[in-house]
């Protein structure tokens, strides 16, 4: 099983050869086996790759990310039909009833919420309080919205001086770094098991061909918020620091529990993405896994 995300930031050329990606630098080159990434993050404009290389990558079902100016994820390389039964999985997927669609949002949402209570438990435990109480009020399909509740309560926990939409906020930049991050890893493992990015269960633009994977990652969002609550608390204008996206970038190797397993995000969301397919044949939500930050 793949299990680290390669960042790359300096100069460099990438070739193929003898199963490894060799990453060639002025200050030498290193040899990585491909079977052990699972994400190849490819961070500055000066960097070259072969084609047989990037085809290697799709074989092995390695997410390539790449990023625009200002070192923000903007484009990915996903393998296709790299499931043994793709057209079953998504036929099934796209034929969902809406019924159960509903009741998988009403999981995710619910998980999302108690995540963040234990985030928000590290600074305001009569917050953490209240979240788990709404984390119960949740509906099939959360009719109430009581998602954006829960998250006004959340970020005015979690961060003082802070808005969400504040583009100017170091801290917002770190949080969508790292849930783009997250996002690859969850595309990744969804593509694997067969299951088609732009169908998804509550999210369903017509622009966007990951709405599945914004549906799934929402209670790992929390993993993250942690991670930056940890590393960037206070409010700054600074941008986003070459230190800050490979720290960043180290949330695949964060844990989460799943059932009584701990596991890193990269296996998390596998075992995600394949739950998600057994709750679509078997017609039930409760099958879907969800995520928790706490120990069962």
């Amino acid at each position: 099983m793949a299990w680290r995300g390669v960042h790359i930031a300096k100069p460099a050329r990438l070739s193929f050869a003898d199963g490894q990606i060799v990453i060639n630098q002025d200050d030498g080159s290193i040899r990585l086996p491909l079977e052990d990434i699972a994400c190849l993050i490819l961070d500055t404009p000066q960097i070259t790759v072969t084609c047989a290389m990037l085809s290697a990558c799709a074989g092995q079902g390695v997410a390539v990310i790449v990023p625009d100016a200002k070192h923000h994820p903007a484009g990915m390389l996903l393998p296709f039909h790299q499931h043994y039964a793709q057209a079953h999985v998504a036929q099934a997927q796209v034929e969902t009833s809406e019924p159960f669609r509903k009741r998988c949002w009403q999981a995710i949402v619910k998980a999302k919420i108690n995540n963040q209570a234990s985030v928000a438990a590290m600074r305001d435990a009569t917050a953490a309080k209240a979240l788990r109480a709404m984390a119960g009020q949740v509906g099939s399909g959360d009719p109430d919205n009581v998602e954006a509740r829960a998250a006004r309560a959340y970020w005015g926990a979690l961060f003082d001086d802070f808005r969400r939409s504040d583009e100017n906020d170091r801290r917002n930049a770190c949080l969508n770094y790292g849930y783009a991050i997250a996002r690859a890893a969850l595309a990744r493992g969804l593509v694997a098991c067969g299951l088609l990015p732009a169908f998804g269960l509550h999210h369903r633009s017509r622009t966007n061909a990951f709405n599945l994977v914004d549906d799934l990652i929402e209670p790992l969002r929390p993993m993250i918020d942690r991670l930056v609550a940890q590393h960037a608390p206070a409010p700054s204008t600074a941008a986003l620091s070459k230190e800050d996206r490979q720290i960043l970038v180290g949330v695949l190797t964060e844990t989460v529990w799943i059932e009584q397993e701990k596991l890193t995000l990269l296996a998390a969301v596998e075992k995600i993405a394949a739950s998600l397919v057994r709750a679509i044949d078997a017609g039930s939500a409760a099958v879907l896994l969800q995520p928790a930050l706490d120990a069962p």
